[in-house]
């Protein structure tokens, strides 16, 4: 008589939460899963599935799944009961999970995912940027704010450099500008600013503001002008405004102008650019 091998039934690895379990079926339920992970009572539980490009689906409890994939398939459960609130790219938003993925936060602010990022701002060092993939956790203290932007890994024009609000200042109020980075130095140029009236030899400037490390919670210190100006009455430059500083391919006209009376979370580029005007009609 023939020997007969008797097939081992294939076992089907899942991850729930970050904890693995094992199915002998290949095709489950949303509830099952839900069982399986011990989340009780299931019908106040929501469970979403972990795409491959980041994107979490809901798996209603009575949806089914196929778990015959190559790759470990991965699953998350959250209490339905609650919602998170967040800021993108100035709007707010409710949301019923604890997380979100970059590719989510893109799809929701209507960005091309290939060709955007998204950061999220932070008060100290620099803005995060968000992969596709990645999660961030909403339950933390205060509301999270995210923005988007042209993803460039090149130096020069077209980085994120400004919080979110700032840029939503400048935007707002029409003012050209231009994010710029050189090495370590993250700088916005303003485009074009009217000077005084009859005060210089020139009637518009570009202006040069370098951002410290820390910005928004330190304040910027001196700023900078292309083309240099003269004071019109004697062609002469401004006191503390004779000096060169090289940035972008351009040499600058520093304005030695300093700031201690910043306020961390109230002050922004628009209180750098009322200090400029100032500095401006006030130049002897």
């Amino acid at each position: 008589m023939a020997d007969h091998i008797l097939e081992r039934p294939r076992a089907f690895d899942i991850k729930i939460d970050g904890n693995p379990f094992t199915f002998n079926d290949p095709i489950v339920t949303g509830a099952q899963i839900l069982q399986k992970a011990r989340v009780f009572p299931t019908d106040e539980h929501l469970l979403f599935q972990e795409l491959n490009d980041g994107q979490l689906e809901e798996i209603r409890p009575d949806e089914s799944v196929d778990l015959r994939n190559d790759d470990r398939e991965q699953f998350i459960t959250f209490k339905s009961d609650r919602s998170f609130r967040f800021v993108l790219d100035g709007r707010k938003f409710e949301w019923g999970l604890p997380i979100i993925t970059g590719l989510q936060l893109k799809r929701l602010a209507g960005v091309d995912p290939n060709s955007y990022g998204v950061w999220l701002s932070q008060r100290v060092g620099d803005d995060r940027l968000i992969g596709n993939k990645e999660k961030v956790d909403l339950q933390g203290d205060g509301t999270e704010r995210f923005f988007t932007g042209i993803d460039t890994t090149t130096e020069g024009a077209g980085a994120i450099v400004l919080p979110p609000e700032d840029r939503e200042y400048l935007q707002t109020q029409d003012i050209a500008f231009e994010e710029v980075v050189e090495g370590t130095i993250r700088a916005v140029v303003v485009k074009g600013w009217s000077l005084p009236p009859a005060r210089f030899d020139a009637g518009t400037a570009d202006i040069l503001i370098l951002l410290p490390p820390a910005y928004p919670d330190c304040a910027p210190d001196m700023f900078y002008l292309t083309p240099w100006v003269r004071l019109a009455a004697n062609q002469r430059y401004p006191n503390a405004a004779d000096q060169p500083h090289a940035f972008a391919g351009k040499t600058w006209q520093r304005w030695s102008r300093h700031n201690n009376a910043w306020r961390p979370g109230i002050d922004g580029i628009w209180t750098m650019l009322r200090r400029i005007e100032r500095a401006l009609e006030a130049a002897a």
